[in-house]
């Protein structure tokens, strides 16, 4: 049996982020083991200044920040794309029943490495929860058309609801097919 692919895409700000955190430790909770990454912001006096890289075991890594000079840069942020890999590259590669991406954006897409490995993890038999900017990339815009991956839109007013639907699907799911 082929393994669920979940992609949950969104605007900025919609809470892609908080939404697979939930799901995380609503897994955790359900003695699911969870393995991959989230990304949170960084923030001085109110203002976001840069993004860190979380793996779900492991240490937190700087993913981008404004004073970083990059290359590459994303907006006003240079990515720091050593510390992004040595972070979310192993994570990805954990064991786990469900692999966490957070998230399929602009600075993470900056690591030839990072697209290869997420690649290679969508083909796999491996169950994955991802979250994806809604924006164009031709990376992404594969991903959204693979057949075998299911695009769930969040917003606003569903993302909520969203956290259970998602958490019950998985569970499901490693209920039927086994770990």
């Amino acid at each position: 049996m082929t393994r669920l692919k979940l992609l949950v895409e969104g605007r900025p700000g919609v809470g892609k982020t908080t939404l697979v955190g939930r799901v995380v430790a609503s897994l955790h909770r359900a003695n699911v083991a969870v393995c991959g990454f989230t990304t949170s912001e960084i923030r001085t006096a109110g203002r976001r200044v840069g993004f860190r890289v979380d793996p779900i075991e492991g240490r937190t890594r700087l993913l981008a920040h404004v004073d970083l000079p990059g290359p590459p840069r994303v907006g006003r942020y240079g990515v720091d794309l050593d510390a992004f890999e040595a972070a979310a590259l192993p994570s990805l590669g954990e064991p786990g029943d469900v692999v966490v991406i957070d998230e399929l954006g602009k600075m993470e897409l900056s690591s030839e490495r990072f697209v290869d490995a997420v690649g290679e993890l969508l083909a796999s038999n491996r169950r994955v929860l991802a979250s994806v900017h809604a924006q164009r990339h031709p990376f992404t815009d594969q991903i959204k058309k693979d057949p075998s991956v299911e695009r769930m839109p969040i917003t606003v007013s569903n993302r909520d609801r969203l956290v259970e639907q998602i958490t019950n699907r998985l569970l499901r799911h490693i209920r039927a097919t086994g770990p």
